[in-house]
């Protein structure tokens, strides 16, 4: 068959593809378990279930403006108002089916044919396609592990050419953990208002699931003087338990979100009415199933980390957040038979029946990520699992 020259320009997800292959054994009767999805184990709150049964009943069934019901753009705007001190008028507010589309459509209507966009290793999986895909060209800034994947300014600035469009930033990263802390962020505002054209996106989604002892922060809680270069995405997938509810959203300048409200019209149209007045009471009311799930999540992050550092040739730092952790493996690679994390990660899945996702996928080689988004007792079987197949 013939397919457009645009798809063949990118890959199906890893972590989908490692997902696929794991249920694949789990229905032929293998006991798999699955650390590769980023998707909380924890029911959404029945505050926010209430709230979409009532939508339901009144009839709330039809479309919605193709950017969002204005109760819930009114809700984000209180959000950013409340929460992170970020002032926002409804028409520089969209939401869309999850954080993912409003990033593809950010990338959609920012990024022509040869643009460069700035993304830091390691990265989430789709940030590179979805460049490629709207015709750009992802330009990787390096972090090591042993810096604990701190950005370097003067390495930034290289990365940077007239070409240059986007600089993406993830924080608390997919799938690292890592937090970008003010001082960071400053420094990176630093170097974007000595230029004009660099518009900078700010990925929170894992803003709620942080332990760093700074308050989260994004870049323009430091510099605001970049609000019309700067796009801030979130949604309530990640924190309020909500993934199949898809529903995300993005602040910015108004002229940046009419031309994503104007893709959107010609291409999924409005989000979910249900799911938007779901999301629309989980950001209006306070949540108070949020800190037990991040103490369950730090708790099970505090153990995955001991247990891998238990392991002969494997290094595990602690995270700053997100339900991952990204332990190195490199030096155990080097002295096994594997190639590569790829190996490794096959290795886990048909000896261990543990499903991970092999570290090359977020542009970081030698490393795994290991979601901990699962309960107590399935991590406790896996990492015997691990450990035994690796000792």
């Amino acid at each position: 068959m013939a397919f457009s020259n645009r798809i063949k320009l990118i890959k199906p997800s890893s972590t989908m593809a490692l997902t696929s292959k794991a249920n694949e054994m789990r229905l032929q009767g293998e006991d798999v378990l699955v650390l590769t999805v980023g998707e909380p184990d924890f029911d959404t709150p029945q505050y926010i279930k209430d709230a979409a049964k009532k939508a339901i009943d009144s009839g709330a069934t039809k479309y919605t403006s193709v950017d969002g019901t204005p109760e819930l753009k009114e809700a984000i705007i209180n959000k950013f108002k409340n929460e992170n001190e970020l002032s926002f008028e409804p028409n520089e507010i969209i939401v869309s089916a999850g954080c993912k589309q409003s990033i593809f459509n950010m990338l959609q209507v920012l990024i022509d044919d040869g643009d460069e966009v700035v993304i830091p290793q390691p990265y989430w999986v789709s940030y590179a396609d979805m460049v490629v895909y709207a015709g750009g060209k992802p330009i990787m800034l390096k972090t090591t592990y042993e810096n604990n994947f701190n950005i370097s300014i003067s390495q930034l600035k290289e990365c940077l050419s007239d070409k240059t469009k986007l600089l993406m930033i993830n924080s608390p990263n997919n799938p690292s953990g890592k937090y970008f802390d003010s001082k960071t962020l400053s420094n990176i505002s630093e170097v974007l208002l000595s230029t004009e054209n660099i518009y900078i996106s700010s990925d929170d989604i894992y803003e709620h699931i942080h332990w760093h002892n700074e308050k989260f922060h994004n870049i323009l809680n430091v510099s605001p003087d970049l609000k019309e270069r700067a796009i801030i995405l979130n949604g309530v997938s990640k924190a309020y338990s909500m993934t199949g509810w898809r529903i995300g959203y993005a602040a910015g300048n108004s002229e940046i979100i009419k031309k994503m409200k104007t893709l959107q019209s010609q291409s999924t149209s409005c989000a979910s009415s249900i799911s938007q007045a779901a999301a629309c009471a989980a950001l209006s009311s306070e949540c108070k199933e949020l800190p037990n799930m991040r103490a369950e999540y730090k708790k099970r992050h505090d153990f995955v980390v001991k247990q891998l550092n238990q392991i002969k040739g494997v290094l595990c730092k602690e995270t700053d957040g997100t339900f991952y952790v990204f332990p190195s493996f490199k030096e155990y690679i080097q002295n096994s038979e594997l190639s590569n994390d790829n190996d490794l990660a096959m290795k886990l899945l048909n000896e261990a029946k543990v499903a991970v996702v092999p570290g090359s996928a977020f542009g970081m080689n030698g490393h795994v990520r290991l979601s901990i988004a699962i309960d107590m007792k399935s991590l406790e079987n896996a990492m015997t699992r691990i450990k035994s197949v690796l000792s």
